[in-house]
Formats: structure tokens, sequence, C-alpha cells
């Protein structure tokens, strides 16, 4: 148990400091290679802040672990609003972009509706991935072309370098991608050892233990942006971050085999999921910042669902 622990404890590290090479060694390819930056945020970057849910849920789906898959991808979204942006709002309170928040987050919610609409008859099936899928596209069309509005004219164009400039940072990509999917595979199996040593469902283990280390990127972006005074990223980070959970992880592993939905997930996982965003949202849209009563309200909320899970579900 002490060595699963200890593995545990390395997976976390190799996906986080993985997650970081893959960022920044695709921010460096964009800027030296030429692509134009709103193209890359809108994806690469985009899916780097997910790429360890992604990997874990895929990694779990491909091993016929379906609870943790869906486990971990609902964990990680209730666990970004609940207790990251929830904390990050009681450090100091985040201003709010109003037509860009209503946007994501009405993307953040369709997928979260879809899901339990989809969901219902205790399956997502492949079809019904495809449908989370369609969403994730619409919400990355709406970026790239958010972003294009943005910086349409302010981007120079880029003298292109060659390739033999590129190996440093292609080098580092793989690296990072490799260190994500190999933590991935770690914490998995670590994670299903420790259900089965506690007692524990393993689909408690994956809505806590696994979905909070998979957002450790998130909470560490989140707490280092707000310490630096840009807390307002975080927002749209974690916004866009609860799209991907929900619409590509679930999306794409159930291309991998049919997710089984537990009662448990109907009757408490979905409703508070769909509940901490609904709160998020209206705090959003009914001032010009999210205060810190209200981060408070979204923190007390996600420490209640843990406790309920532990108390109803254990």
């Amino acid at each position: 148990m002490l060595l699963t622990v200890v593995l545990l404890l390395v997976s976390l590290g190799m996906i986080t400091k993985g997650a970081d090479w893959f960022v920044e060694s695709a921010v460096s390819i964009s800027e030296k290679s030429g692509i134009p930056k709103i193209i890359i945020g809108a994806t690469i970057v985009s899916f780097a802040t997910t790429a360890p849910e992604f990997t874990v849920s895929a990694m779990a789906a491909y091993l016929n672990h379906v609870e943790m898959t869906v486990g971990n991808a609902v964990g990680s979204a209730i666990c970004n609003i609940g207790l990251v942006l929830g904390a990050v709002i009681i450090i100091k309170p985040i201003p709010i972009e109003l037509h860009s928040f209503t946007r994501k987050g009405g993307f953040m919610l369709s997928s979260a509706i879809l899901l339990i609409i989809v969901a219902y008859d205790g399956v997502v099936s492949p079809f019904d991935g495809i449908l989370l899928l369609m969403v994730f596209l619409g919400f990355m069309y709406y970026n790239f072309r958010l972003q294009r509005a943005i910086f349409d004219g302010n981007e120079g164009v880029r003298e292109k370098v060659p390739l033999s400039q590129l190996k440093k940072d292609i080098l580092l990509f793989i690296a990072g991608a490799m260190l994500v999917v190999i933590g991935s595979r770690i914490l998995v199996d670590a994670g299903i050892t420790i259900a089965e040593w506690l007692g524990v469902p393993e689909m408690i283990i994956a809505l806590t233990l696994v979905a909070l280390g998979t957002s450790l990127p998130e909470l560490i972006t989140a707490v280092s942006s707000t310490l630096k005074g840009h807390q307002d990223i975080s927002i749209g980070n974690i916004l866009g971050a609860n799209t991907m959970d929900i619409a590509l992880i679930l999306g794409a592993s159930s291309q991998i085999r049919p997710l089984t939905i537990l009662p448990q997930s109907l009757a408490y996982d979905f409703p508070l999921m769909i509940l901490i965003m609904v709160l998020l949202v209206i705090f959003g849209i009914t001032g010009r910042k999210l205060q810190r009563w209200e981060g408070g309200v979204i923190l007390a909320a996600y420490l209640g669902y843990v406790v309920g899970l532990f108390t109803l579900y254990n």
C-alpha cells in the first residue's frame, strides 16, 4: 500500500509536469513556426489544460473501468468550480466580462444538460458520444471566431524558422505528452488499488481523489494567476475546461466503449454538477464580478457534496 501511495504521488507529479511541458512547447512551436496564436489558443493549449482528465478517462475506458471514466470527468468539472474557482474567488473577487462569460457558461451548461439527457437510459452510447462531441466542436469554433475577432489585424506575419530550430520544442512536446499518458495509467491503477484496499467504490475515488489529481493543472494555474493579479484568467479557463471535461472527454471515451451510468450519478452527481454550474452562472450574470461571499457559497456546496458522497454512497 505504501508503494501504491508513492506511485499515486509520482503519477500526479508526472501528469502536472507533463501538462506544463505540453503547453510551453505548444506555444513555443506556434511562435517559431508562424502558426497564429488564435489557432493554437483555441486548439492545442485549450486541450492541454484538460489533457490529464482526457488521458485518465480514456485509459480507464480502455481498461474497462468506465465508472472511473465517468467519475473522473464529472468529478473534475465539479472540482474545477467548487474547489478551485471557489477558493480563488475567496482569495480575490473575479471581474466578469459578461459577453464572453454568458456564452462560455452557456456551452458549459449545454454540455452538462445534454449529458443528463443522453445518460438517462443508464448508458452513454457511441452515438450519444457523437452528440457530445458536436457540442465540443461548436465550443471550439466559437473560441476560434472570438479570438480571431480580437486579434485580427494585430498579429504580424511571423517569419518561419527551420525545422532544426524546433527540435527542442518538439522533443519537449513529445516528452510532456508521454509523461501525461504514462502518469495517467499509473494514476488509474493506483486509484483502483486504493479503492479496493479502503473498501470504497471506484466511483467515489474517481469523483474525489482522481478528479482532484487531474485538476491540479487548473488549480495551479488559477492560484498562480490570482497571486499575480490576473485572476480573471481563471474563470475563462475553467468554463472551457468544464465544457471539455463533459463534451470532449466523455464523448471521446464513449467511442472506446459504451459508458455505463450508475444510479448514483443520475440521482446525486449529475444534479450537484448542474447546481454548482448554475450557481456560478447566476452569480456571474447578476454582477460585474464574483464576490468573496459567492465564492464561499460555491466552495461550501462542493464540500457538502463530498461529505454527502461519503455519507450516502460509501
